[in-house]
């Protein structure tokens, strides 16, 4: 087991995670189901109220199963399967763990050198972060060079689908999608959702 995912398991079992819920974890991200069968990538998009876009992506067992619960969850929240990947773009995230020392122009500054096309800094559970977005091909390349550069700790590189910003959808009544979002959380196959609501 490598060091990190040591830590992630260590610290997982303090806060009292079930250890099925960790093995079932670990499984996953070496590509098999808690029951070793393979798992295959899965993305559905659809349309929810008020029109919402959505992008699911799935490591699943069983694509059929999946994708009939996941259809259903559309259904049942006023919504329908369709196309909506044109509303999004493909984009690196890369996320640092920013230490106290870190001078944020300097980081900027590496930042765009590197070849990244903006840059966050964020605070999340009181740590804060740097993230920056890259071209999803240059999120690799970007990432060893701001590694290098900075010094800074790599926490994530991932691919993601990104909104596109003239695409953002404002919803005056956020509890539904809510709800919404995490039934389809609830799904254990599903990885990652990206909407474009505001």
């Amino acid at each position: 087991m490598n060091p990190r995912l040591a830590t992630a398991v260590t610290a997982a079992k303090k806060i009292g995670f079930p250890k099925a819920s960790i093995e079932n974890a670990i499984a996953r991200g070496q590509g098999v189901s808690p029951n070793g069968a393979a798992l295959e990538n899965l993305t559905i998009e659809a349309m929810v109220p008020p029109s919402v876009a959505v992008i699911i992506e799935c490591q699943t067992d069983s694509k059929l199963r999946t994708l009939a619960d996941l259809r259903l969850a559309v259904k049942e929240a006023g919504g329908s399967v369709t196309p909506t990947n044109h509303l999004f773009e493909r984009k690196g995230r890369i996320v640092f763990e920013k230490s106290e020392e870190t001078d944020e122009v300097d980081i900027m500054d590496q930042a765009i050198e590197a070849g990244a096309i903006d840059v966050d800094i964020t605070s999340e559970d009181g740590t804060e972060e740097v993230v920056l977005l890259t071209e999803s091909t240059q999120t690799t390349a970007v990432a060893g060079a701001m590694t290098q550069s900075s010094g800074l700790r790599l926490k994530s590189s991932e691919i993601i689908w990104d909104p596109k910003e003239d695409m953002m959808v404002d919803v005056n009544s956020p509890e539904a999608l809510g709800d919404f979002l995490e039934r389809i959380h609830d799904n254990p196959s599903v990885q990652d959702v990206y909407t474009n609501a505001n």
